[in-house]
């Protein structure tokens, strides 16, 4: 049984008896209310066109957008997948994967724990220094099929990160949020297919598809997005 409200995407966020992850705002830096708000308010239509299928298709998975402060401000753990992963090669994303039946309801504490428990695997985090804020909508990604659940965590106490399964991650990095806010590395990527997005110029890396979209959609909504030039075109790969 869980205690708590019901966030934008379905998923109950409060304490769960008997333990588990908690959704709790308390506490929070004071430039993470924007990000707050926006968690609080935004409807999945304004986060993505790729909603999922109401007939209930599609595998249950979790991301996290881990918030930290570094030396340069806030900042976003990101890692880049392995290229020789089935799906998503050689792409940076937030930590995350499938939910595994341990992790519990999907409709309630499942997505939290798979985050929280993925990012572990994928990143050495301590989840013990992470603080879940927020839950946004439920999006899609057609290409794999995966129904994710963005979950927004405060690094309030970071631990060493890097590479734990190298057959999983190639690397992981932190990105200045005001690297991600410079109209200089921001860029439209264009799909072999025609598709167009936002995407960043970052750390040595093109972020691009799923996790570009959203991290354009949680600088917009929180108000951080500064005006940049969306004809700056990024051609894709041709496997991308």
């Amino acid at each position: 049984m869980t205690r708590g409200t019901r966030d934008e995407a379905g998923v109950t966020a409060g304490v769960r008896e008997g333990g588990g992850p908690a959704v709790t705002t308390a506490g929070l830096p004071d430039w993470l209310d924007p990000v707050v708000r926006a968690a609080r308010t935004v409807e999945p239509r304004q986060l993505s066109r790729f909603l999922p299928p109401e007939d209930g298709r599609g595998r249950q998975s979790a991301v996290l957008i881990l918030f930290g402060e570094g030396p340069r401000g806030p900042e976003l753990l990101l890692m880049e997948r392995a290229g020789t992963l089935r799906s998503h090669a050689g792409q940076p994303s937030f930590p995350g994967g499938a939910l595994d039946p341990e992790d519990g309801d999907p409709h309630t504490i499942g997505p939290l724990s798979a985050a929280l428990r993925e990012a572990e695997e994928e990143t050495g985090l301590d989840p013990s220094g992470v603080q879940l804020f927020g839950v946004l909508p439920r999006l899609y990604i057609p290409v794999s099929e995966f129904v994710v659940t963005p979950v927004l965590g405060w690094w309030h106490t970071p631990s060493p990160v890097g590479v734990v399964d190298p057959a999983e991650t190639a690397r992981v990095f932190t990105v200045p949020v005001a690297d991600l806010t410079d109209p200089g590395h921001r860029v439209t990527t264009v799909h072999p297919r025609g598709h167009l997005g936002p995407g960043f110029t970052v750390e040595s890396a093109l972020v691009w598809g799923f996790t570009a979209g959203v991290i354009d959609r949680i600088l917009h909504f929180a108000g951080w997005e500064r005006p940049w030039d969306r004809s700056r075109q990024v051609p894709l790969d041709w496997h991308a």
